[in-house]
């Protein structure tokens, strides 16, 4: 997710659960070969595994961009057509790519050409006025002609004009049933299925109905420890027990003096922490602690500590 997923989410996410397979956030091809932006592909050996997603359109530039993310050991490189953001449309990358499936397969062949990595796409069911029961079998026949043998399918369509990236998240309604006859349309592609899936019950039963993955995103984002800790058990089946939360936001503490000593600033850790303990007694406190107080200057590990004990304080005080 753009702005959200970056090296730092990704570590805390790492912590709580060793299964999950992680993304980055969609860096584009340009940036990528034309503009030289290589430290976005920056990341912890300890985030594997993860994959790196791509924007883009032209084929030889996507080859570029795939090559270099296998070169940094990225281990999956994704190409993103379903972002229906402005800024991406306005470069012909994301959910606008939709209706040239073609150039699609063109660039996933030409990526898969480049790179042993595994090639997957992320795409909606279609785009504004287009019949999804008929674009997306055809748009899913294209990539897989072209060697993709992944999909990450938006159980929703992407409308371009009239509805802004936060609306499309929430009013095109949603279409499991067409994801899960994907899956019986093409039983040797690989289907995942992504849109308003906030809980890892959910997540089982689309994959006890036949689906072979689920994606989260924002619900992973904002409560990250009711996602993720227990995922690895629910979903994996490893026997591994739910992190505490506690546990994670000290085993963070590392992490966080590493970056300031390398320069960095607190608040981009911390700003990812703030759902940590969402739904819980002190969770205000803990948001508010780190809020006002991770982009002072000077502002090092100590504030986890400091919030921690706040929220204790508020807790014994309830």
């Amino acid at each position: 997710m753009m702005d959200w997923t970056d090296r730092h989410c990704r570590y805390f996410h790492r912590l709580l659960s060793r299964q999950a397979l992680l993304y980055t956030e969609m860096v584009t091809a340009p940036a990528l070969v034309r503009g030289g932006a290589l430290h976005l592909l920056d990341h912890a050996p300890e985030e594997h595994p993860v994959a790196l997603q791509l924007g883009g359109s032209d084929p030889d530039e996507l080859a570029e961009a795939a090559r270099l993310g296998q070169a940094a050991g990225y281990d999956e490189i994704n190409l993103n057509v379903g972002c229906p953001s402005d800024r991406v449309q306005s470069g012909t990358f994301g959910a606008v790519l939709m209706k040239d499936p073609a150039l699609v397969a063109r660039a996933v062949a030409a990526m898969r050409a480049e790179v042993d990595a595994e090639v997957t796409v992320k795409c909606r069911l279609g785009v504004d006025e287009q019949e999804a029961e008929e674009v997306l079998p055809a748009f899913i026949e294209a990539v897989a002609s072209a060697g993709c043998e992944r999909v990450i399918i938006h159980a929703r369509k992407a409308w371009l004009q009239g509805l802004s990236p936060k609306e499309n998240r929430d009013f095109p309604p949603l279409d499991y049933g067409l994801v899960l006859r994907m899956k019986t349309r093409f039983p040797q592609m690989h289907v995942s299925v992504n849109g308003g899936i906030a809980d890892l019950e959910t997540a089982r039963e689309f994959l006890d109905a036949g689906l072979d993955g689920v994606m989260i995103g924002r619900a992973a984002y904002h409560a990250p420890w009711d996602v993720l800790a227990d995922a690895d058990r629910v979903i994996f089946a490893t026997g591994r027990p739910a992190p505490e939360a506690r546990d994670i936001a000290l085993e963070l503490i590392p992490y966080i003096d590493d970056h300031i000593a390398a320069g960095g600033r607190l608040h981009q850790v911390t700003r990812h922490m703030l759902g940590l303990f969402a739904g819980r007694p002190g969770a205000r406190v803990w948001r508010r602690v780190l809020s006002e107080n991770a982009t002072k200057r000077g502002a090092d590990s100590s504030l986890i500590l400091h919030a921690l004990d706040e929220m204790d304080a508020a807790q014994r005080a309830a």
